[in-house]
């Protein structure tokens, strides 16, 4: 038997699929989808019409939680991948969370629970988004990021290769960091430079630019430039390369 499709799954017209393909129960599957070989679809997964997953990746994984996880454990329901989408191999997609119209993520990369993707989005090569984390319509996350849980990017949002965001100023330690948890805010716009660090709670503001290699420590006003190891304001971005002269 090359493949595994539940009989209660709703699948549309022009089905391809690979080797090794599993559908679970209670999968929605739109017209004229792909799946490659030793692709897994897991329960209550919905993928809107003409989306593409490529092998070996996991769509709708049940998270695992430790007992000292951060993140809220209790049911989800499946993931939903919006319409044209792309998913790449080896990739795992956590259920609870919903990708737009048109996104693609690329192999190897992983999407937490309780995520909130807009339309057109390009989640780069490994990328990691982690939990209850919403990213906004036409951001685009270079290959390598790391995404932590509690962030929000907004629309139009560019996020350079090794970019890391955090949350938890106590590293673990102390129950103190459970009321203090918070992941960055990044306003529409903003342009985050490779292999830079944002701490924290921090807020980069609209069209803000961050240079490569900055470790941001302050939140950053709107339309600034900042660079260096703390992150410091140098000028105001030039108005060419504002969106509204796009």
């Amino acid at each position: 038997m090359t493949a595994y499709i539940a009989k209660d799954a709703a699948i549309g017209e022009r089905f391809n699929y690979g080797f090794g393909v599993v559908v679970d129960p209670g999968v929605t599957i739109g017209d004229d989808v792909t799946l490659g070989n030793h692709v897994t679809i897991c329960t209550g997964a919905t993928l809107g019409d003409g989306v593409s997953v490529s092998d070996f990746a996991v769509v709708g994984k049940r998270p695992k939680l430790s007992a000292r996880s951060t993140a809220k454990a209790g049911e989800l329901p499946g993931v939903v991948v919006g319409a044209g989408s792309s998913i790449g191999s080896h990739t795992v997609l956590m259920a609870g969370s919903e990708l737009g119209e048109r996104c693609i993520v690329g192999d190897n990369a992983g999407v937490r629970e309780r995520c909130r993707i807009g339309d057109d989005v390009v989640v780069g090569r490994s990328v990691t988004v982690e939990n209850d984390t919403t990213i906004g319509s036409r951001t685009k996350i270079q290959s390598g990021a790391y995404i932590t849980a509690y962030v929000t990017i907004e629309d139009d949002v560019f996020i350079a290769p090794m970019v890391v965001t955090t949350n938890d100023n106590f590293m673990g330690r102390t129950e103190k960091r459970f009321e203090s948890l918070r992941g960055c805010t990044i306003r529409r716009g903003a342009r985050v430079g490779g292999g830079s660090h944002i701490l924290p709670g921090i807020e980069i503001g609209e069209e803000a630019f961050v240079a490569t290699g900055s470790v941001v420590t302050r939140d950053v006003p709107p339309r600034m430039l900042v660079m260096g190891v703390p992150a410091k304001p140098v000028r105001e971005v030039a108005a060419e390369e504002l969106l509204e002269n796009q």
